[in-house]
């Protein structure tokens, strides 16, 4: 499967940009739409989502929302995928994903460590260089110390 070129996954995502604010708590507003993300499985299958802020914490990122869909339609291999965003003045830009988002994107299905994510039109990334030491550690064989050996006490 090709995936679609860099510009191509930019423009589907933009597509979907619909930013929109709602009174929130204390005065402030929370933003929704305004951050979009695209991808494209494995299968060949375009996805996309955008963020949901919220002010309790419950919300989720645009990728969250794309890789959602992707998962309701059943697939879980990611082969690329984009995040954009649009300031006020109209000027586009392509975000890299949040470390949870990262996390998230490999919890998803470990080969989605091989997933391309667009860092812009001619830079991109695999998702195993953006989040590294992804493999479980080792454990450590060590005698217990005392606290008070540490700082002298």
């Amino acid at each position: 499967m090709d995936a679609p070129g860099h510009d191509a996954l930019i423009t589907a995502a933009q597509q979907v940009l619909k930013p929109h604010s709602v009174p929130g708590y204390g005065g402030s507003s929370r933003r929704m739409g305004q951050v979009a993300s695209t991808l494209v499985t494995t299968n060949g299958n375009a996805y996309s989502g955008v963020c949901v802020d919220t002010g309790s914490g419950t919300g989720f990122c645009a990728e969250h929302a794309a890789i959602a869909a992707m998962v309701t339609a059943g697939e879980y291999r990611i082969a690329k995928i984009v995040a954009v965003y649009r300031d006020e003045a109209g000027t586009l830009y392509v975000l890299p994903p949040c470390g949870r988002c990262r996390e998230f994107i490999r919890q998803i299905d470990p080969a989605n460590l091989e997933a391309e994510v667009v860092l812009g039109r001619t830079e991109s990334a695999k998702l195993r260089d953006l989040l590294p030491r992804t493999d479980w550690p080792a454990p450590v064989d060590i005698t217990p110390v005392d606290i008070d050996q540490l700082t002298g006490s």
